[in-house]
């Protein structure tokens, strides 16, 4: 049972993700409203997000944590990503 919630917690990131994907193509081809910066943001952010995921899921996996244990840790970084971006961009609405 625990794989079942580690995977719908991986589904939920990867909406998350493909959602925050969505709302700045709509802003890149000027659809939807996202902030200048926008674009230096989109590569700026991923380095230290994989980076803290990678070292949680070590962290996880050298103190003997089951396998979907290692996984959520790594997820958990992601998620927190994800989300905040997805919120923000959310709130920004079509450009008019």
């Amino acid at each position: 049972m625990d794989l079942f919630w580690t995977s719908l917690r991986f589904t939920s990131l990867l909406v998350e993700a493909q959602t925050v994907i969505g709302y700045r193509v709509l802003g890149l081809s000027g659809i939807w409203s996202i902030p200048d910066r926008e674009k230096r943001r989109m590569i700026e952010e991923k380095p230290p997000a994989f980076m803290e995921a990678a070292f949680a899921a070590n962290i996880a996996a050298m103190s003997g944590s089951a396998p979907h244990k290692v996984m959520e840790a790594a997820m958990e970084p992601l998620e927190k990503t994800a989300r905040s971006n997805r919120k923000r961009l959310a709130k920004r609405g079509l450009k008019r």
